[in-house]
């Protein structure tokens, strides 16, 4: 993966959202207003440990590096690392996985 200088903590994970399609696959181009949008869905480019139960047991991450995700719209929060945008999510807003085809 990418080398990327942060290490998210408990249940958080760091995501690559996907670039914004300017154009439609039939060559239609997109206005702004419909680009301006942020993506739902990303690559995972950092997964923290796992949360702690009621107990104080580890429960470990479901997500790992590289799994292609789809994310709540708003949820997370946006941060740029050497002119690149990533976001940090915790595990809870991640939607699912897309599974390859």
């Amino acid at each position: 993966m990418a080398d990327l200088r942060i290490r998210p903590l408990g249940d958080r994970v760091v995501v690559k959202p996907a670039e914004r399609e300017e154009k439609t696959k039939s060559g239609i181009i997109l206005p702004d207003t419909v680009t301006k949008e942020r993506p739902q869905e990303g690559i995972v480019l950092a997964v923290g440990e796992g949360k702690r139960d009621d107990n104080g047991k580890l429960v470990p991450m479901t997500l790992k590096e590289g799994d292609k995700v789809l994310f709540a719209k708003y949820g997370g929060t946006e941060f740029k690392l050497e002119d690149v945008e990533y976001l940090i999510l915790a595990e809870r807003d991640i939607l699912g996985v897309i599974l390859p085809e």
